[in-house]
């Protein structure tokens, strides 16, 4: 058998995924905040880059120097992007997500060559920053919401430790021990034996422990089940009658069910007693923890907004929180020191231009996306959630000529301001609801309608899910019942058995 090198062509079709469109890509399906951090990573690793000061409301009169200036800068500007069009690959809106080959241009290395780099950092210099919408103060946390700092459980509780008397070294040791290991509610679900074990004491010395961490407050914190946390409290609030205990230790299931009738016959009660210590009880917290916390609360910026003015929508890009990214002024004396500098600065010169560029196409993409959410759902930003209407992401991707996959980036983690209030963009595609009288509807409209439903029952004579599908059949609303049942979890609404209230 003979073995020998031969050559072969062979034509094949490949995905080319340059740099730059990996790039692209993943700035589209990063959320406001990732796009921030990564922003100011960027500009700490790439010198070119700076974050450009807002050009003032006087430096930006027309009859004014500065002014003159900034005009300058934008036809400037204009001219530049029209000139190093060839230093970057096209990223098409309608390609980012698509499998179509995208071939990378082999013109820009000679157009960089080419290229009159000192003219474009002294123009770069000069360009006004992009204009950036700012929303209504009133819209945002107030002074004090974002200077004060919650004081944790663990905290409240060593504080309350300090000013404890009588306590041993040791046993304060095994009390920070057990302070340190509560779970945000306050419940204590280590072991109490390997705490002792850590510790290096008896199972007895840290049950005493215990006894004297339970007292402090709040009542029921570092209880080990809610039984104990509810007993705690109870003698807490020197509501520890027979009735009560013995709800709490041997009914607390029939209580979740508001069985009450099997409470009183049990406990050979009259009903109406069983009435007023269920009172009792279900004035308790079962997470006494939760009012202790360090956490910082997440406000939510959105990332475009939909502003009404007369009868006309308009989608703006909220640029506002998101760094102005401008061309270094000071490379353009360091461009000059000879070749090394030349070909690094040219480098990072070509990294800089690139994200900004990338940054503003995510901008331009949300703000297409979302026109075409307000083309679909024009009726939901008139006139509420009960006439969303069902949508797919093909039908917006159709509608912009966008691949789908691009749509389903652009809609996940961004938010929109609307005159209904603020919404994922997600929030817009759901699937459709059969009606009787031809007419799709949201799911999310039926949910707004069971919501209503449950609202407007007799707190005594809750409805049932069957009960439901019949009120919305006799709205034109064909639906099974467990579907009602599924969207009632997903509202967080409990069974009819659970609703039902007796007092």
């Amino acid at each position: 058998m003979s073995m020998e090198i031969k050559q072969h062509l062979k034509l094949t079709q490949q995905l080319v995924m340059t740099p730059q469109l990996q790039q692209a890509i993943k700035l589209l399906q990063l959320s406001r905040v990732e796009l921030v951090d990564m922003v100011r990573d960027e500009l700490l690793e790439n010198p070119i880059l700076e974050d450009s000061v807002e050009v003032s409301a006087e430096q930006a009169k027309p009859g004014s120097d500065e002014g003159q200036a900034v005009e300058a800068g934008r036809e400037a500007e204009t001219e530049r992007i029209g000139e190093t069009e060839t230093l970057v690959a096209q990223v098409a809106d309608d390609k980012l997500g698509s499998t179509a080959e995208v071939k990378p241009d082999t013109r820009s290395d000679e157009a960089v060559a080419d290229f009159d780099w000192d003219t474009y950092l002294e123009t770069q210099s000069n360009a006004a920053p992009m204009p950036s919408f700012r929303p209504n103060s009133d819209e945002m946390p107030s002074l004090e919401a974002t200077l004060t700092r919650g004081t944790s459980l663990f905290d409240h509780l060593e504080w309350q430790l300090q000013l404890t008397r009588g306590f041993s070294k040791e046993e304060e040791a095994v009390a920070l021990l057990i302070v340190g290991n509560l779970t945000p509610d306050g419940y204590l679900d280590t072991p109490l034996e390997d705490l002792a074990e850590d510790a290096s004491v008896s199972v007895e010395f840290a049950e005493k422990v215990l006894l004297h961490v339970q007292e402090f407050d709040p009542p029921g914190v570092a209880a080990r089940n809610l039984q104990e946390c509810l007993l705690l409290q109870a003698r807490h609030l020197g509501a520890d009658d027979d009735l009560v205990i013995g709800i709490i230790t041997k009914h607390l299931h029939n209580l979740e069910k508001r069985n009450y009738a099997a409470i009183a016959k049990d406990l050979n009660q009259p009903l109406e007693e069983v009435y007023e210590a269920t009172k009792v009880v279900l004035g308790f917290d079962p997470k006494p923890g939760r009012a202790y916390t360090d956490e910082e609360p997440n406000y939510i910026t959105p990332d475009v907004h939909i502003q009404k003015v007369g009868d006309k929508y308009f989608v703006v890009a909220n640029d506002d929180g998101l760094p102005k990214l401008k061309i270094s002024d000071f490379y353009r004396v360091a461009l000059a020191k000879g070749s090394k500098a030349r070909e690094y600065i040219q480098e990072r010169l070509r990294s800089a231009q690139w994200l900004i560029r990338s940054i503003q196409q995510r901008q331009r993409t949300i703000v297409r996306v979302t026109e075409s959410i307000l083309h679909f759902q024009r009726e939901f930003f008139e006139k509420g959630s009960a006439y969303l209407k069902p949508l797919i992401l093909r039908d917006v991707a159709d509608d912009i000529g966008m691949h789908e996959s691009t749509v389903s980036r652009v809609t996940t983690n961004k938010y929109v301001h609307t005159p209904q209030g603020i919404f994922e963009l997600k929030y817009f595609f759901n699937s459709g609801i059969t009606r009787s009288d031809g007419d799709d509807l949201a799911s999310e409209a039926v949910k707004l309608k069971i919501k209503q439903i449950v609202a407007g029952e007799d707190p005594k004579r809750p409805h049932s899910d069957q009960k439901i599908v019949e009120l919305l059949r006799e709205q034109n609303i064909e639906i099974a019942r467990r579907t009602v049942a599924k969207y009632r979890e997903q509202l967080r609404i409990q069974p009819s058995s659970k609703r039902k209230q007796v007092f």
